[in-house]
């Protein structure tokens, strides 16, 4: 991504094909689509770092069904894939909206790795019953991986991306289709026309308005979240009369460290590769891979309101996003478990006897504290040992604009706005109530891609 230069303002046309608002995994994904259809693309994105909150990601990308999974020996069902999101979401899902996206994840890391994006490790996050979470081979974190090689995908189909071009309006002609859009361009308000809009803006993850608006309760809470995650998409699509579904269903990560100016998330892999969590008292107090609602739940409950995910070098070998924890000073070490707990300030003989605990839960396969069955394949018991203190923050938001299975986007009378697409964080439904960790990389591919695809469609049903 260092290498990759949006271009000058000055090079913006006035007329494309589609535009695409947003320069995530989504907007990305949907723009190499459309262009590799056909059609002229042209990607906007507000902020001058290119990539939105992608670059954040950290576990990796859930599919079902796939080689990848074959050649680790695990065997999936895509039915227990949408059981599982479903009831993990609160069975509020769109089931539409859900049976698309399984069924497409497989697809979707095949078109990756067309792509020379290969996912061919995996890993388990909460909420799941198997290793479906694919990511890179070398471990590392999958956002700023995905980015770095969409861009390369990009570059080489010599689609044009602009960066910071802020979007302040969608046009529509005069029988209501979209037609393009205003924006600010090196402080110049302008038009640029297209036959349709894809927008890929993200959620409202950083938006102290639209989080007072709709969950004041979650107004003092930290966020995950980029700072250009403001909701930007859901204004655009309001004011064309688009509606918004679901918007108070708001997922706070339970592991995030907030110790410093800057918030970090602690991703999903580090419990999935077997890492648990203590209270102050050095006690575990939670299945750690329950879902994100469970867990932030069990930590908000503690008098601390905070926990300590627990680690050992093993676990630490196979979560290659750790060495960047323990680099920017997130990670404290013991070269014990009792150094690590004078560290901590908890009592020896408690985590020792929790540690000890789990490792003989994980030779047994049976957690009979917390009914934990996943993410055991490694005890706690390989020095050094490290520790990483967590809360839950504010990270994804379920709700959105409310689309079809087509990324079409509806207005508040059910019909469809033509012309204007919607996919990834900015739409709502997928996901009801509990995002699962390693979903919302397969959204943005699978509904990119199908965003790229409809586009073009409708763009073939004008002429």
């Amino acid at each position: 991504m260092a290498d990759f230069q949006p271009l000058p303002a000055g090079q913006l046309a006035n007329q494309y094909d589609v535009i695409v608002i947003g320069s995530g995994a989504t907007g990305l994904t949907a723009a190499i689509q459309a262009r590799e259809l056909g059609l002229e693309v042209v990607v906007l994105e507000k902020e001058s770092q290119l990539g939105g909150n992608t670059n954040r990601a950290s576990s990796g990308m859930n599919a079902a069904e796939t080689n990848v999974q074959l050649k680790h020996g695990v065997i999936d069902n895509v039915a227990d894939f949408f059981h599982e999101t479903y009831q993990d979401g609160g069975r509020l899902n769109d089931k539409d909206l859900l049976g698309y996206f399984v069924y497409h994840t497989a697809p979707a890391l095949d078109w990756l790795a067309d792509h020379g994006i290969p996912l061919t490790d995996l890993t388990i996050t909460g909420g799941m019953s198997r290793k479906r979470t694919h990511r890179p081979a070398s471990l590392a974190p999958i956002g700023s991986f995905l980015i770095q090689r969409l861009l390369h995908v990009v570059r080489e189909a010599e689609i044009p991306v602009f960066a910071p071009v802020k979007v302040t309006e969608l046009l529509k002609d005069a029988g209501g289709a979209i037609s393009g859009v205003k924006v600010v361009a090196a402080g110049t308000e302008r038009r640029v026309t297209a036959q349709a809009v894809i927008l890929a803006t993200g959620g409202f993850g950083a938006s102290k308005e639209y989080i007072s608006r709709f969950r004041p309760d979650l107004a003092n809470y930290k966020t995950t979240n980029q700072p250009g995650a403001t909701g930007d998409g859901l204004q655009l699509a309001e004011a064309v009369g688009a509606e918004l579904m679901q918007m108070d269903l708001i997922q706070i990560h339970p592991t995030v460290q907030q110790d410093h100016p800057h918030v970090y998330l602690i991703g999903e892999a580090v419990r999935g590769e077997g890492a648990i969590l203590v209270n102050d008292q050095g006690q575990r107090f939670v299945n750690e891979l329950a879902t994100r609602k469970i867990v932030s739940n069990a930590i908000t409950a503690l008098p601390t309101h905070s926990a300590y995910l627990i680690l050992d070098q093993g676990i630490r070998d196979h979560v290659k996003a750790l060495e960047f924890y323990d680099q920017v000073g997130l990670v404290v070490h013991g070269a014990t478990l009792a150094e690590l707990a004078a560290k901590l300030q908890i009592d020896p003989g408690n985590l020792q006897a929790t540690v000890t605990e789990w490792n003989t839960a994980v030779k047994a396969h049976h957690d009979e504290a917390f009914h934990r069955t996943t993410g055991m394949e490694r005890g706690i018991e390989q020095p050094g040992f490290f520790a990483i203190h967590v809360a839950p923050a504010i990270h994804y938001t379920m709700g959105g604009i409310h689309i079809t299975p087509k990324t079409q986007v509806l207005d508040g009378n059910g019909q469809v706005i033509p012309g204007l697409f919607a996919a990834g964080e900015v739409a709502g439904g997928l996901h009801g109530n509990n995002r699962v960790g390693g979903n919302s990389i397969a959204e943005t591919v699978v509904f990119g891609r199908q965003a790229g695809q409809q586009v073009t469609l409708y763009l073939r049903s004008l002429k």
